[in-house]
């Protein structure tokens, strides 16, 4: 009998049979890792992106250790907590307060929790199709389901709206509509709908008009934080949240989430006014990870990284080009989706027309075949890690280059 239901504890980890083997990883180290047969992988999810440093770096591993061993849970005050805001809230310019958490969905919870009590209001406007944790409110209006393609009545549920991402127009109707928004929360990039990406104007434009309303704006920058620099991706694209909810890479693949906000939006915390609690948030082994990673990015290269992920992005779609095939890319360099379609949209409703779920399960089929990892979705993502060096990314266009021939071959 097999205790764990369905194999896996998280839903995002399911990958199919191939030639009649499931697949256990039992190890990882830098851009790969091992599965139980010992065969080697390129990987692409690397912890679902909170690995940008890479699977095992030392430098982590040798931090969070001396916390484990001096206890990982006192419950008590301890001052790696503080640390860790500091070093944290150095990334995150005017934001300057922090909460820490253990899962991306804590953070944008928390962060909306912060929003209401701020403003005195009690409805958050959800980007339509944007993906911002697992808990019952904010799944409403998730990509693939039927709220997210919206186009004349707005979807409502519980205290959960929803707004088209891109739309300008849109954002003065919600409005119109309704005077209790608390806040807009809104990715920087539609990670998890395959890297849809903000029009020019388009992230300031939701700030001033809910501001303009009374309203607050929540960069969720789990998936996107720290990802175009050492910081909040939001802020290198110009676009300055009230509150921001980072997981992820923050940590450099130990569990660990934070709300980062202004002294006066979290002032309902310091006094009491506004619950927050969580057993292991701010445990001593993730404010160490947040020190040491913080550090590691400090000193590492991301022009260097994005470059690399640019030059694989278009040699992923020449290699595809070369067979016959048309695909584009949409996101950053080191964070980004496959689209078979020779343009990529910056609308959710075209975005749905284009995604194809025999062409991803093709794709990661025979991208295992030649020792690349990604994701089976069609709304999927590859991320890059600082691991991923020039002989990697070599080894990914290789692997790139048999997998869109063998997929030519069947279409």
């Amino acid at each position: 009998m097999n205790n764990l239901v369905g194999d896996i504890s998280s839903a995002a980890r399911a990958l199919p049979s191939l030639d009649g083997e499931k697949i256990y990883i039992q190890k990882g180290k830098g851009a790969h890792v091992w599965d139980t047969n010992g065969k080697r992988y390129i990987d692409t999810a690397l912890g679902f992106g909170t690995l940008i440093i890479g699977h095992a770096h030392e430098e982590l591993t040798e931090a969070v250790i001396p916390a484990l061993q001096a206890s990982p849970t006192p419950a008590w005050p301890h001052l790696l907590e503080q640390q860790a805001a500091a070093a944290l809230c150095a990334h995150t310019r005017n934001l300057s307060k922090a909460i820490f958490c253990t899962t991306g969905s804590e953070a944008v919870h928390l962060a909306c929790r912060a929003a209401k009590a701020y403003t005195g209001k009690s409805t958050i406007a959800k980007i339509a199709a944007g993906y911002d944790g697992w808990f019952d409110d904010v799944t409403f209006g998730n990509a693939a389901t039927q709220e997210a393609l919206f186009t004349d009545q707005r979807p409502n549920k519980d205290a959960i709206t929803l707004l088209r991402y891109n739309d300008f127009d849109d954002v003065e109707k919600l409005f119109s509509e309704n005077s209790d928004i608390a806040a807009i929360l809104v990715e920087p990039l539609l990670a998890n709908a395959a890297c849809i990406q903000p029009l020019p104007g388009y992230l300031e434009h939701l700030k001033q008009v809910a501001h303009k309303h009374g309203a607050l704006v929540i960069a969720d920058e789990v998936a996107t934080g720290f990802r175009l620099h050492a910081g909040l991706s939001s802020h290198a694209q110009e676009f300055y949240p009230d509150i921001a909810a980072i997981g992820k890479s923050m940590g450099g693949g130990i569990a660990v989430s934070a709300v980062v906000s202004t002294p006066e939006i979290m002032e309902g915390f310091e006094t009491g006014k506004v619950v927050r609690a969580g057993t292991f948030s701010g445990n001593p082994v993730a404010c160490a990870a947040v020190i040491a990673t913080m550090a590691i990015l400090d000193k590492s290269d991301y022009p260097a990284l994005l470059e690399r992920g640019e030059r694989l992005k278009k040699s992923i779609v020449q290699s595809f080009a070369d067979n016959g095939l048309a695909v584009s890319t949409a996101g950053y360099g080191n964070l980004f989706g496959i689209w078979p379609a020779p343009l990529t949209s910056s609308t959710y409703s075209e975005a749905a027309k284009i995604f194809n779920a025999e062409f991803s399960m093709a794709l990661h089929v025979e991208l295992r075949r030649a020792g690349v990892l990604i994701t089976p979705s069609s709304l999927g993502r590859l991320y890059l890690s600082f691991a991923h060096d020039d002989a990697v990314i070599a080894d990914m266009e290789q692997a790139f280059a048999l997998a869109a021939k063998a997929i030519a071959k069947t279409l």
